[in-house]
């Protein structure tokens, strides 16, 4: 081989983390004899207290939490819709490379999500101060937003479902004292749009037109339905529970 095709070689190679990893292996040995399948586990990719307690409200435990540090920066001129879509797809193929060679969870079901505040085409990102956060609510109040929340979920088999839940949420009007006194109460810290509507924010809101959970984080509906699809056991969980409830 010549030196250019060498080098041409090299790189045309890819090192995709799913090319001669374990979870790949493991893949191809399961494929089609779901019978001799071990219990399926769940990687969530992320570690929010709020998803967590979501899922626990479905009685779905993750096996392991596996949040991921990519860069979240909106690209330029890009839309809310097509930014949480993004954001949640790359958190969850994050989640899936750290686990490829897991032997614990190499097999494991990747959920993940973004949870996006919009204003027309413009994205609110988690306030990073109190100034920011002062000016998304100024922003909210007395007007509607939208709430997209997108779902991305990778099976074992590495297919990817993609979901985006979009909520209209509408404010009541804030007066300065209200805004003040949310500021103060430290609430709106990592929040999509400076705000919680699962708190105090709670007492903002004068309308929701759509999906409540998936304005606190996780969309339940459609993550229920879409890990109930590809097989992962759900309503077992639901019905063992009864089993072991000694009333």
């Amino acid at each position: 081989m010549t030196a250019k095709a060498a080098f041409l070689t090299a790189l045309s190679r890819t090192d995709h983390p799913r090319r001669d990893t374990l979870r790949r292996e493991l893949a191809k040995e399961n494929a089609g004899q779901p019978e001799n399948a071990a219990r399926p586990t769940l990687v969530l990719a992320s570690a929010s207290p709020r998803r967590l307690m979501l899922l626990s409200q479905v009685g779905i435990e993750p096996d392991a939490l596996r949040p991921s540090s990519i860069d979240e920066s909106a690209r330029r001129g890009e839309m809310p819709r097509a930014y949480a879509a993004r954001i949640a797809r790359m958190k969850a193929e994050a989640a899936r490379d750290q686990i490829a060679n897991d032997k614990d969870i190499a097999s494991a079901y990747v959920l993940a999500a973004d949870t996006v505040v919009a204003v027309g085409r413009r994205i609110l990102m988690k306030p990073s101060n109190i100034e920011e956060a002062a000016n998304c609510l100024q922003l909210l109040s007395g007007r509607a937003h939208r709430v997209l929340t997108s779902v991305c979920l990778i099976t074992p088999d590495d297919r990817i479902r993609h979901k985006i839940v979009d909520t209209r949420v509408r404010f009541k009007h804030l007066a300065r004292e209200e805004i003040e006194s949310y500021i103060a109460s430290r609430e709106w810290r990592g929040k999509a749009g400076g705000y919680a509507i699962q708190g105090l924010a709670g007492c903002f809101v004068q309308k929701l037109v759509g999906s409540y959970t998936s304005v606190v984080g996780l969309p339940l509906t459609e993550v229920v339905t879409m890990l109930a699809g590809e097989g992962f056991p759900i309503h077992f969980a639901w019905v063992r529970a009864a089993e072991l409830d000694p009333t």
